[in-house]
């Protein structure tokens, strides 16, 4: 069960169904109390009508209806018949008898415009029975005496166990009661709810199978998405699904994995380019070790020339340590597994202790290194990491610039964050390389830059450094001229 639920098109075909089934049986279910509803109002309202012509046609003569035998024999005998309302039968001008004959012929052509099944019953203050219908015959309605006078009441009664509906008039001269069957109601009733019995398992059929048609014209779009989606591989990246003409869910959709499988592309070849850089960093000084160590053992050599190679061997692992531990610090980064000791850092004293070590840098290289400014600065942040941002900086700076140049060095309060930096008088970096020169492995002159040690992740690592205390690092730069590396740090 669990399986089959599992489809979109199976649940979206069974709440479709679903809800067009409780839409229909809310609107029987309305429609059934509003018809019964609406049927009783009219009939009490009939009724109650009724009452009222009897009432008003009979008051002002009430002394004057009491019938004689032969008017009622007479009257039932053409109720039996059937006779047209127009049949009057004879009546005796100036006489009490015919008088009343008059009234009960008026009454009984009353009820015969009246439906078949309306009781008509009219007893005198003392309960006898003055008048009733033939419909009637030998049974007599009983009127309760519970009922109040000079209104109209509306009961419901039962005569030879059939339901009546009646309104009942009563004053201290007569009670007029008239009755009609709810059968016909009832019957009504009974063929609007086996309609809608019918009716229900019709339209349960046609929901599931009009549900089936549009869930499966509305996922087919998605299935051909998610056929095409499995054919692009690590292998073919850069294919991509095409686009809808309609900018729908669907249109969004496509248009949300093809950025995600651009982003894998980028992201692999970024991968593959990262593989084949650092394998080419990690190479280049092993072969160097590799083979200075198998020219020290193809022959005997003075000691000053094994130092001479275990010097130079120091110094590759010097520097294949420093890319291990570039590459660990940058794979802690993607992996978000970097720690950080957050502690209130004063930037002044940062930069002043790095200017310190930096005049020691450019000491070789006969470099002038200034501190130009150092406005007191805190902001909250790691200082180890914000000192190996900065070092990565000052030593590029120092490394790119001839000898008998200058590296500047500032720190400044500037619209409520920490602005340091760091200027020099070096080669400078061509204008179709600043967009990339932080990116890992990245180096603008290869040669030159491993000649000087460089592995291509200073840069990255100080990037990277300053974006984990919410800062920006920017850089402007002129061929032969130098440059200028500018990090913000907010001031928490």
């Amino acid at each position: 069960m669990a399986f089959w639920y599992q489809s979109i098109r199976t649940r979206l075909t069974v709440w479709y169904t679903l809800l067009v089934l409780a839409t229909l049986i809310a609107f029987g279910l309305a429609t059934y109390f509003y018809t019964r509803n609406t049927l009783s109002e009219n009939l009490d309202l009939s009724l109650t009508r009724e009452v009222r012509w009897v009432k008003d046609y009979i008051s002002p003569q009430a002394s004057k209806v009491k019938p004689s035998k032969r008017s009622i024999e007479a009257l039932l005998q053409r109720k039996s018949q059937q006779l047209p309302p127009a049949f009057v039968g004879p009546v005796l001008p100036d006489s009490a008898e015919n008088k009343a004959d008059e009234i009960w012929n008026q009454i009984f052509k009353h009820s015969l415009i009246s439906p078949k099944k309306t009781f008509i019953q009219i007893a005198d203050r003392r309960g006898a029975i003055i008048y009733k219908s033939g419909s009637l015959g030998a049974d007599s309605l009983i009127v309760p005496d519970t009922l109040a006078y000079g209104t109209t009441s509306l009961l419901t009664t039962t005569l030879n166990r059939e339901e009546l509906r009646a309104a009942v008039y009563k004053d201290d001269k007569l009670a007029i009661f008239i009755a009609h069957s709810l059968a016909d109601l009832s019957e009504v009733l009974e063929t609007l709810f086996t309609l809608f019995l019918i009716l229900i398992p019709i339209v349960a059929v046609v929901s599931i199978l009009g549900g089936l048609y549009l869930a499966n014209k509305a996922l087919a779009p998605v299935h051909d998405v998610t056929m095409r989606a499995r054919k692009i591989t690590a292998a073919n990246l850069d294919q991509s699904i095409p686009l809808r003409d309609v900018d729908d869910e669907i249109g969004r959709l496509i248009n949300t994995m093809n950025d995600m499988i651009g982003r894998l592309h980028s992201s692999f070849a970024l991968t593959r380019q990262f593989s084949s850089d650092a394998s080419h960093e990690l190479r280049t000084p092993l072969t160097i070790i590799r083979g200075e160590i198998e020219l020290a053992l193809r022959s005997e050599k003075p000691p000053q020339e094994y130092r001479e190679v275990l010097s130079s061997t120091l110094e590759e692992i010097v520097r294949l340590k420093s890319i291990i531990d570039n590459l660990l610090t940058l794979g802690k980064a993607d992996h978000g597994t970097h720690e950080m000791k957050l502690e209130e850092v004063h930037l002044d004293a940062l930069i002043k202790d790095l200017f310190d070590d930096s005049e020691m840098l450019a000491e070789s290289k006969h470099i002038k290194v200034e501190l130009k400014k150092a406005d007191p600065v805190t902001i909250v942040g790691d200082r180890g990491r914000l000192r190996q941002l900065f070092l990565n900086l000052v030593d590029n700076a120092i490394k790119y610039t001839p000898d008998g140049g200058h590296v500047f060095l500032s720190v400044e309060r500037q619209n409520g964050s920490a602005c340091v930096e760091i200027e020099d008088s070096g080669i400078g970096i061509p204008l179709e390389d600043l967009e990339r020169i932080f990116d890992r492995f990245y180096r603008v002159d290869k040669a030159r830059s491993r000649e000087m040690g460089g592995s291509g992740l200073g840069l990255s690592i100080a990037k990277w450094i300053a974006e984990l205390h919410r800062g920006t690092i920017t850089v402007d730069s002129e061929v032969n001229k130098g440059s200028k590396f500018t990090v913000r740090l907010p001031i928490n």
